[in-house]
């Protein structure tokens, strides 16, 4: 698949889902991209912003496998892998499979489950594997977790520990629409549910293709040393007391990659590295003091990126 099918697929995915979703193109573009660089995204916001029926439109999008989880505080891990179990019919023990088996996981409130149950989903979101008894299952691909979490609301809840937040590419917030977007999603949703009617656009065979075009774009020297120089500055902020991993490293240059694409481009540039450094990095840091209770990752992260001198335009440019 060329690079200009690539952004084709992406802008009929975002134009499929703007039936359902409005206003929301960036958010489904970062879905997008999380789908075909092989990472997951945590959707969080308030209650009602559309969290859960965005998830559910970009997987109706897509001629892909796809379940939904609501994780609850009894929820148990192998509720989500599934179970051994005797079937008396034929005398033998027999594995029954859960949610997990699938190409696209809504994992709803993944923060009303206890530590144990989010755990278990570790292996299966790094390595495409899930252990039972034992014995150790692939996944299907693709595999995607898309999650959701409210950030207000603490009772009955479990904050997802560091190792589980840097194991998502994305950490997006919904945001509410604007007025004009407001009265459209009205209108809209009056007089029947648009989700319901939603037709599929693309499938496996697509996404496989474009997964192996997009690691053909270029970067230079200078930009990859730019990106590095980001994700180091956090290792050694004060106010930083983890910085952003070498898994946090490798997943903004695949979603720079992708995004370079998105704009008509085969090379990447320092605007597509800005551009990925918030959804992608701000979850990843662990700020201290203050700035942890108030959740300033963000701001320290534009910090960091404001004072790194950013590269002159490169040969890439020209091709």
């Amino acid at each position: 698949m060329s690079l200009q099918a690539v952004k084709i697929l992406a802008d009929d995915i975002k134009r499929n889902v703007s039936e359902v979703i409005i206003g929301k193109e960036e958010v489904v573009e970062l879905l997008f991209i999380g789908l075909l660089t092989g990472g997951h995204v945590l959707l969080e916001d308030v209650p009602g912003t559309g969290k859960t029926v965005l998830a559910k439109s970009f997987a109706k999008s897509l001629s892909l496998a796809f379940k939904r989880v609501q994780f609850t505080p009894d929820l148990l891990p192998s509720d989500l892998s599934g179970i051994h179990y005797f079937n008396q019919k034929h005398g033998e023990f027999q594995f029954r499979p859960g949610p997990l088996f699938t190409n696209l996981l809504l994992a709803d409130e993944i923060n009303r489950a206890t530590p144990r149950t989010q755990s278990s989903l570790l292996e299966c979101m790094e390595e495409r594997q899930v252990s039972i008894d034992g014995e150790t299952m692939q996944l299907s691909l693709p595999f995607m977790v898309i999650a959701t979490q409210n950030p207000i609301e603490h009772q009955g809840t479990f904050t997802l520990p560091e190792a589980q937040l840097d194991r998502f590419l994305f950490k997006v917030k919904m945001g509410y629409p604007t007025t004009e977007e407001g009265l459209r999603l009205l209108r809209r949703f009056k007089e029947h549910d648009p989700l319901e009617t939603l037709k599929p656009i693309a499938g496996a065979e697509e996404l496989a293709a474009a997964r192996q075009a997009y690691r053909s774009v270029a970067i230079a020297d200078d930009v990859l040393a730019y990106l590095l120089s980001i994700v180091e500055r956090s290792r050694s902020r004060e106010d930083v007391s983890i910085g952003v991993s070498p898994r946090g490293s490798q997943a903004l240059l695949r979603a720079s990659q992708v995004h370079a694409i998105l704009r008509g481009r085969d090379y990447v540039t320092p605007d597509d590295i800005k551009a990925m450094a918030k959804p992608a990095l701000a979850h990843r840091l662990a700020l201290r003091g203050i700035a942890r209770t108030q959740g300033q990752a963000e701001k320290v992260l534009e910090e960091i990126i404001r004072g790194i001198e950013v590269p002159a335009e490169t040969g890439l440019a020209s091709r």
